[in-house]
């Protein structure tokens, strides 16, 4: 049973956000940012974040050619083009928030790796070019293919290498320790270990209904706005909206000399790898097995995992040893485009999910996006 103390200060709120992710803390901070005296709950079932925001690649991009040119097959351009800003724009807003020491972040630049197979996505590029003008007022993807051997890169499988300046690279780790802090001190409360079992919503109020497993009974809290950032764990919450999850599993080597620094894309962004100062990360490979990967379950698998390891002896480490340090999986949120849900669900509860495996860069901005639907009438946004 819940003590008095318990009764009386701890299950009423003002906002209670689902997802302790980097969506959730960042719709936190803005809330508070713009609300301070709101009183706003963050409840996450994990320990750590369930989801990718401590296990992604802490790569601070906005996507590369061959993956915009793709994104072309099923977005206007205009969409296009706002969905770079989107990610832009959540980028420098998480920089600013947080600072680049606090970040971990460092700008070697992004580079895309270009097989003989793909070479006809080089076509685009003036197109692309020019479409990103109008955001960044310069050739954002530069040829560099004098660079392929210096980085050392199997010229067998690498035909072109493109780069793009504007792209780092973060400490995922850190970020979140920040973000958990900022939020903190902004007068935010947030609980882990607390998974939801239920949401119910009624005419004044929203009750959501967590696990309590040293009660007798469930907890209930009480809200008059809830926001759900639980990304591709969200079916439970939106039955009806087009979610699927996506894993993706990482591997990094131990220390070794590497020729490059930066992160790196391949494959439509399927593939990608960089190096944490004197290691090298390297995950991806969805691609091979989708239905596979349509997965909740945070584990490695060996098919994937071998795939992995060839790709790094074949093509980025050609001819070089190295050892595997550590494996893990993170899971995305994926629908039929690269949109991001961001939306008012019904007269209380609202929606930021499906990131696209873009959680870095577009969780700040969704967050604010998130903080104007719940504070429709603030004039005071941040």
């Amino acid at each position: 049973m819940l003590s008095y103390w318990e009764l009386d200060h701890w299950l009423d709120w003002d906002i209670i956000i689902i997802g302790g992710g980097i969506v959730g803390l960042s719709t936190a901070a803005s809330l508070l940012e713009s609300a301070p005296t709101k009183r706003v709950l963050v409840l996450e079932r994990g320990i750590f974040p369930t989801g990718a925001s401590t296990k992604n690649a802490g790569f601070a991009c906005f996507g590369s050619l061959t993956e915009l040119v793709e994104d072309r097959k099923t977005l206007s351009d205009s969409d296009v083009l706002s969905l770079v800003r989107t990610r832009w724009e959540g980028l420098r807003k998480l920089r600013v928030r947080l600072g680049d020491e606090e970040l971990g972040y460092e700008q070697w630049g992004g580079y895309e790796l270009i097989s003989a197979e793909e070479d006809a996505y080089l076509s685009f590029l003036p197109e692309v070019n020019a479409l990103l003008s109008g955001l960044f007022e310069k050739d954002v993807f530069q040829i560099q293919d004098e660079l392929i051997e210096p980085f050392g890169f199997s010229r067998t499988h690498v035909s072109h290498l493109l780069l793009n300046p504007l792209e780092g690279q973060i400490h995922a780790g850190k970020m979140m320790r920040a973000l958990l802090r900022y939020v903190q001190q902004l007068g935010g409360t947030i609980l882990s270990g607390a998974k939801v079992l239920d949401i119910e919503e009624g005419s004044a109020e929203v009750e959501v209904i967590t696990e309590a497993p040293i009660y007798s009974s469930p907890i209930r809290f009480r809200t008059e706005q809830l926001a759900i950032c639980t990304n591709a764990f969200s079916k439970s919450f939106l039955p009806n909206l087009d979610i699927q999850a996506g894993r993706g599993q990482v591997l990094i080597t131990e220390p070794l000399e590497l020729p490059f620094k930066g992160v790196f894309h391949f494959q439509q962004g399927y593939y990608y790898f960089r190096n944490v100062g004197n290691r090298l990360l390297f995950g991806g490979g969805r691609n091979l097995d989708f239905v596979g990967e349509n997965s909740q379950e945070l584990i490695t698998t060996p098919f994937i995992q071998s795939a992995l390891e060839h790709l790094l002896q074949e093509l980025i480490l050609p001819g070089r040893s190295f050892e595997i340090a550590h494996r893990w999986a993170g899971i995305m949120a994926f629908g039929p485009n690269k949109q991001p849900i961001c939306q008012k669900v019904s007269e209380r509860i609202f929606a930021g999910i499906r990131l696209g495996g873009m959680g870095v860069a577009i969780g700040s901005q969704m967050g604010q996006d998130l903080c104007h639907l719940l504070l429709p009438s603030s004039d005071s946004f941040r």
